[in-house]
């Protein structure tokens, strides 16, 4: 039992250490935040669920994950950046175009998307980032036969889970209790300036570019 809650604390804190940096999923929840609070309660669920299963993954498989990777990472990275880049450029030109009243279509947001829709958007969009693989596939290949078994593996990838999670959801409160308090114009260039982040994070996932 002792040595299943370490692996439960292992697998929080590498769920916390892939979650806390704020990068361009964390941009796009703070905005999702703003927009419609179940909307972003939906978005932050995802992105646990997508880390809990790269974990599961990379317990089972990761020696054949990072072989698998290797060769293909530097072209996965590119979509992931192309992807990212199209919703930075997206809403910014929408927000050319919309008066500053920090409405979501002056963000670029899909109104009224719903919250399934919302899920389904942030769950492939954390899939298409090698980082988060590469991360897990990393530390649990470093513990080598400590998550060789089935139940050790789980209580490490429920561990990712339930960390990611939380946080996740903490940044969606955070966000949204900010956003209650801040006035439209402010809420407008929030937006704006988040989806330059967005676009500067995409840069920075797309280099170097993949030789041929």
């Amino acid at each position: 039992m002792g040595e299943m809650w370490t692996t439960a604390v292992a697998g929080a804190a590498a769920g916390i250490g892939v979650a806390m940096p704020v990068g361009a999923m964390g941009v796009l929840l703070v905005q999702e935040s703003l927009r419609d609070r179940r909307n972003a309660v939906a978005a932050a669920a995802a992105v646990a669920v997508v880390d809990f299963a790269y974990a599961a993954v990379a317990t089972a498989i990761g020696p054949l994950v990072a072989s698998a990777l290797t060769e293909v990472e530097a072209w996965v990275r590119l979509v992931s950046a192309a992807v990212l880049m199209g919703i930075a450029v997206r809403g910014l030109w929408a927000s050319r175009h919309t008066a500053d009243d920090g409405s979501p279509a002056a963000a670029g947001s899909d109104a009224g998307s719903g919250a399934a829709r919302t899920f389904v958007r942030f769950a492939a969009l954390t899939l298409v980032n090698p980082t988060t693989a590469l991360y897990f596939t990393a530390l649990t290949t470093a513990q080598g036969a400590e998550l060789g078994n089935g139940a050790a593996g789980a209580v490490f990838a429920t561990g990712v889970f339930v960390a990611s999670l939380a946080w996740q959801q903490l940044l969606v409160a955070v966000s949204g209790i900010a956003g209650a308090r801040i006035g439209a114009r402010a809420r407008a260039w929030t937006f704006r300036v988040g989806f330059g982040l967005v676009a500067v994070y995409a840069v920075r996932l797309g280099l170097p570019l993949p030789l041929p």
